[in-house]
């Protein structure tokens, strides 16, 4: 499986190493950045929309198994039983009616490691998308979206610790 800092670089307009620092920020500092404005602001949400039905499609088969894995094989506790709820987000956030911050309130009882180990499996899961601009498009956006969900995840370690 890809590393973590590849994933978001393949699919993001930074390097591993811009990357690596966004994710040692916190996460005020990160939302409030013209970098990830920028990150946000190039996606062709006219795409995303026109392919809400596509990501749907994926979603509804390949979150399931996903469920399962985060469940079993990385222990995380609180698992949806239904892909309905990432899939009205997804839709929530392209039609600007979910915030990136009421993201990260959901997603604070995912353990980091579980948080991070996940990104890539699923971006992975778009891979059978056959149009490579929407393949690319929707695997943006859920970068985008994971990048702010590891950002929040590791500043909540750094509080826990004193760090």
């Amino acid at each position: 499986m890809r590393s973590l800092l590849l994933t978001f670089a393949e699919n993001l307009s930074f390097s591993e190493i811009q990357v690596e620092k966004i994710l040692s920020q916190p996460l005020t500092k990160v939302l409030n950045s013209p970098e990830l404005q920028q990150e946000l602001n190039s996606l062709d949400t006219n795409l995303l929309k026109e392919t809400l039905p596509t990501a749907g499609g994926v979603l509804a088969k390949e979150l399931p198994p996903f469920y399962n894995w985060l469940k079993n094989e990385l222990g995380v506790k609180r698992v949806p039983d239904s892909p309905d709820h990432a899939t009205t987000w997804v839709i929530g956030f392209v039609h600007n009616q979910e915030s990136l911050t009421h993201l990260v309130e959901l997603h604070r009882p995912v353990p980091r490691l579980a948080l991070e180990a996940s990104v890539p499996r699923l971006l992975e899961m778009f891979e059978g998308v056959e149009e490579a601009q929407v393949r690319q498009e929707w695997q943006k956006a859920i970068a985008a979206l994971c990048l702010v969900l590891v950002v929040a995840a590791r500043e909540q370690d750094r509080v826990a610790v004193g760090v």
